[in-house]
């Protein structure tokens, strides 16, 4: 196994990412920066699921021009995503982001790379230099599938060393580093890589993982093989899915992980079957996102029928059984209540707040 010792220490706001501080997960938007209210109302939904940093694209003036704003109303640092044009970094680090991300594959001018470390220093920003396959293949030249796998993970090494080259001539140090890959074993290669060359703390992720489902196997194969070898200093678990499933996703990969403790309910449920009456992935995952908001460290039990739920309900703290018609309430392994299937989840929140009361 390979452990990792403690790396730098980076403040990004009021987090710490490394320097043996606790792996923090973050996730991004998918709104419109530039459309305030919807943007800030994202912030706060992630934020409420466990997020400890959110970051947001800049693509335009448009969008930083909010961002001033936006980080005085967040209840978590932000994080300003630029990729093409140097002026918006410039522009975020005005507005007061915590930190910024540079793609060392879109801005390359030294001069310009520069001027925004410069700004970065001077405000007391982080930066994440952070590379992703898609931009590193572009500019390697077309090549057989095997050699490409083969070499993609020493591609994006050489190209963040030398990217820091700039950074080491500033004496800039706040610096955070990602390979984002879109496959499990290069994702594993090229952070073992980036870990054995580097002090700097890294951020584990994906690019371009897929969807919720296929996309968790992704992210959980890498991203778990790495932190049990201690590699990795804060997380996003990327997925084409609301972005607050990537919360809770990183949060359950770091408690069974044993790396974060559980604060919130763990949620757990039946398959499935012909026998449901109800839609029950789709209450599995409101409850997952409601239950993220309980300060509860309880196992909540939600099964779909009456054949197996009792069973289920008195190995959990709580539960939700579906009867033909209406939902019944349990309480360490006890029925207590019942409720139609349209309020179940406001009438399991209320037994959860009863518990401190």
């Amino acid at each position: 196994m390979f452990l990792r010792e403690n790396t730098r220490a980076v403040s990004v706001g009021s987090v710490t990412i490394g320097g043996g501080a606790p792996i923090s997960v973050q996730s991004m938007t998918n709104v419109l920066t530039h459309q305030k209210e919807a943007c800030l109302r994202q912030i706060e939904r992630l934020a409420t699921a466990g997020a400890d940093l959110v970051r947001l694209a800049v693509p335009g003036s448009e969008d930083t021009a909010v961002l001033k704003e936006l980080v005085a109303r967040s209840p978590v640092p932000l994080i300003a995503d630029v990729h093409f044009q140097f002026e918006r970094a410039l522009e975020a680090v005005a507005a007061g982001v915590a930190k910024i991300r540079l793609n060392p594959g879109n801005i390359t001018e030294p001069s310009k790379v520069k001027e925004v470390i410069r700004a970065c220093a001077d405000q007391g920003v982080a930066i994440r230099v952070g590379v992703n396959s898609g931009s590193i293949r572009a500019r390697s030249g077309p090549s057989k599938e095997k050699d490409r796998q083969e070499t993609l993970p020493k591609l994006m090494v050489e190209k963040i060393s030398a990217y820091l080259d700039i950074f080491s001539a500033c004496d800039f140090e706040q610096v955070v580093l990602s390979a984002k890959c879109s496959q499990v074993r290069q994702s594993v290669q090229v952070y073992r890589a980036l870990a054995e060359r580097f002090e700097f703390p890294l951020h584990l992720g994906f690019t371009a993982a897929g969807v919720l489902e296929t996309g968790l196997v992704k992210n959980s194969l890498a991203l778990g093989k790495l932190l049990a070898e201690g590699i990795g200093d804060t997380l996003r678990v990327s997925l084409t899915a609301d972005p607050v499933e990537e919360v809770l996703a990183g949060k359950e990969i770091l408690y069974n992980l044993g790396l974060r403790q559980r604060k919130e309910p763990e949620v757990i449920a039946c398959p499935s079957c012909g026998r449901c009456r109800v839609d029950l992935t789709k209450v599995v995952r409101e409850a997952r996102i409601r239950l993220a908001q309980v300060q509860a460290a309880v196992r909540v039990a939600i099964m779909g029928c009456e054949v197996n739920g009792p069973g289920e309900a008195a190995e959990a703290d709580y539960a939700l059984c579906m009867g033909p018609k209406k939902a019944l309430l349990y309480r360490n392994g006890q029925p207590v209540g019942a409720s139609p299937f349209e309020t179940m989840l406001d009438e399991l929140i209320k037994l959860l707040n009863e518990r401190s009361e």
